[in-house]
């Protein structure tokens, strides 16, 4: 099986990458106004957050990036555990969305902070069922909240970020409750550490994590936490 993409899959991918990257050029991602609702870090504690906004490779690549949290899965959500395959996926008909699974220590990160990087980093949250190059609703933006705080949070975040106009589009983001995380094949994980020359990875991913850091430095760990490592203490 070729992975040139996976995410996407032909050489006219990579002339589409670098025309959507050209005619967003004047858009660059900036900072976002913090949850005005968020989970007090005293509260402390590992949790989990599942996160879906297009190709997970990109996502995968950003959050791992991001200081307190401790792994990042890709894989799929949304749908049954029978289609979540990276071809079924990939034919937009099995209700999954290519997804992140964050584990993360809310004592140094919060939720509402995760979902901050989300909106204004890893992906347009504007863009219905596509990101980018890629479409379908296996790449939709969605929040899978996985308990009523959760919900609360990202409802009341989209709410502020509506309200404030800082998108010159609608917020297309779903929330829906989480039902379960189905980890994807072994070669989608890290693959954007695994494969930073990758044309696909070089214009559409690693901008975002050069993003991140210019965005939000307090936030911002240099050495990327893998799938296959722990996380720095």
């Amino acid at each position: 099986m070729s992975i040139l993409r996976i995410c996407s899959a032909s050489v006219f991918l990579a002339i589409s990458v670098l025309a959507f990257s050209c005619a967003r050029a004047d858009e660059s991602p900036r900072a976002l106004p913090a949850p005005a609702l968020d989970a007090p870090r005293s509260a402390g504690g590992v949790q989990v957050a599942v996160l879906s906004g297009g190709c997970f490779w990109g996502m995968q690549g950003v959050f791992e990036h991001v200081r307190g949290v401790r792994q990042v899965l890709s894989g799929y959500s949304g749908g049954a555990r029978d289609t979540a395959r990276y071809e079924e996926v990939s034919s937009g008909t099995t209700g999954h969305a290519e997804s992140v699974k964050i584990t993360f220590d809310q004592r140094e990160v919060s939720y509402g902070q995760l979902l901050r990087v989300f909106f204004s980093v890893a992906h347009d949250p504007t863009e219905l069922n596509r990101q980018g190059p890629d479409s379908g609703t296996n790449y939709r933006s969605d929040i899978f909240f996985a308990n009523s705080d959760q919900e609360r949070i990202a409802r009341a975040y989209i709410t502020q970020l509506a309200n404030a106009h800082v998108f010159s589009g609608p917020i297309v983001t779903r929330v829906d409750r989480f039902q379960e995380f189905y980890p994807a094949e072994g070669y989608h994980q890290d693959y954007l550490i695994h494969n930073p020359d990758s044309m696909y990875i070089l214009v559409n991913d690693l901008p975002k994590i050069g993003n991140l850091k210019r965005i939000y430095p307090e936030l911002y760990r240099d050495t990327p936490v893998m799938v296959s490592t722990r996380a720095p203490a």
